[in-house]
């Protein structure tokens, strides 16, 4: 596997379990990237788009996969995921808003997703601390939330106690392709490492790797965003469900500690936090949830998401033999972590995979 983030990482804790000996290398630190900074929703309700019905089904897909994957690597590894059932809260603060919303809600309604209409009132009695301001509100309980950094931790030990190896600082310059087959890869030291198979889950620089002709790439683009982790020196009590707004996000760890993000920005390779963006962020949180402005800030980080031309990953064989992907994931990083593993997994072994998400369908100008 190249790359360790969340989805190498889920990529390497299948292939162990089902019998394979992988090796992730990673240039950086582990899970620096992306999983690093992602404030970790799992909301395939509140993320649900017009127009992206294959996706929406394999959201739904890996957010059913969740409750049993995490507990599966609660017993592999010892370590607590920091898996959370809250549900998600989605707030309008004005009447244009409102109606926006509601016709995000009926689209929600349409295919088939559970959405509960919230006047100000009541969702006021279910989250004390909102605005008095708010004008609707609409609950999706089928939406949890994660914490990438503990699972990410819970990850590492199940693949050290299913045999396989992560290493840290390791960078891969190039794939090694002879007589159309992925052979390995070059390292930056011109070591070479030899393997069956290369699975490419770099993220935003997974389009960057040498060695690769050009019909064999599949065309990833960074999208910036930039959060910021706070903590309320009270402990937990602020919020409980994930927050979502038209322009922000807050997502509570459980334990006092609280994500606001995150900015879309087309930004190429600029990871730069800038003040206009989180100013941006906290005044527009500060409106629905008045409190936020009391608490501390822990980080300020950007990270890359790894955009693909319709927003989809890219799962399974590619165009060469030996060659797999992981990557593409955009916003759903996290979400997608436990399918990513079994369908990449897969098609390592040489079993059915979803066509839909395919590498290969960017070069035959098709879309998932």
């Amino acid at each position: 596997m190249v790359g360790a983030g969340i989805a190498g990482l889920s990529v390497a804790q299948r292939a162990a379990a089902r019998g394979l000996r992988p090796l992730v290398l990673d240039g950086g630190d582990l899970a620096g990237g992306a999983t690093h900074v992602a404030a970790g929703m799992l909301a395939p309700v509140a993320e649900a788009a017009f127009g992206e019905g294959a996706l929406l089904e394999l959201n739904l897909a890996a957010a059913a996969r969740y409750p049993a994957w995490v507990d599966e690597l609660t017993e592999l590894g010892g370590r607590d995921p920091g898996y959370r059932r809250s549900g998600t809260l989605l707030v309008a603060r004005d009447r244009d808003q409102a109606e926006a919303l509601e016709r995000e809600a009926d689209f929600r309604r349409q295919n088939g997703l559970a959405v509960e209409r919230l006047t100000p009132s009541r969702a006021r009695g279910v989250e004390p601390a909102l605005a008095p301001t708010i004008r609707l509100a609409f609950s999706a309980p089928d939406d949890h939330a994660v914490d990438p950094r503990a699972l990410t931790a819970a990850l590492l030990a199940a693949i050290d106690r299913g045999g396989g190896e992560v290493r840290a600082g390791v960078r891969v310059r190039e794939l090694l392709v002879e007589s159309d087959r992925v052979a390995g890869v070059r390292l930056q030291d011109e070591s070479e490492l030899r393997a069956g198979a290369v699975v490419v889950a770099a993220g935003a620089r997974s389009g960057q790797l040498g060695g690769l002709p050009e019909h064999a790439r599949v065309p990833v683009r960074p999208v910036k965003g930039q959060l910021l982790r706070l903590r309320d020196p009270a402990g937990p009590g602020l919020l409980d469900r994930v927050l979502r707004t038209e322009e922000c996000y807050v997502v509570p760890r459980g334990d006092g500690r609280y994500v606001l993000g995150a900015t879309t920005e087309e930004r190429g390779f600029d990871e730069t936090v800038t003040a206009g963006a989180l100013h941006d962020l906290l005044r527009d949180a500060v409106e629905v949830l008045p409190g936020l402005a009391e608490l501390e800030v822990l980080e300020a980080s950007a990270g890359l998401r790894p955009g693909t031309p319709d927003n989809a990953p890219a799962l399974g064989p590619g165009a060469l033999a030996g060659l797999h992907w992981a990557t593409g994931h955009y916003r759903h990083g996290i979400l997608l972590a436990p399918l990513t593993g079994d369908l990449v997994v897969a098609g390592l072994l040489g079993e059915p995979v979803d066509e839909r998400f395919s590498p290969t369908r960017f070069a035959a100008g098709v879309t998932a």
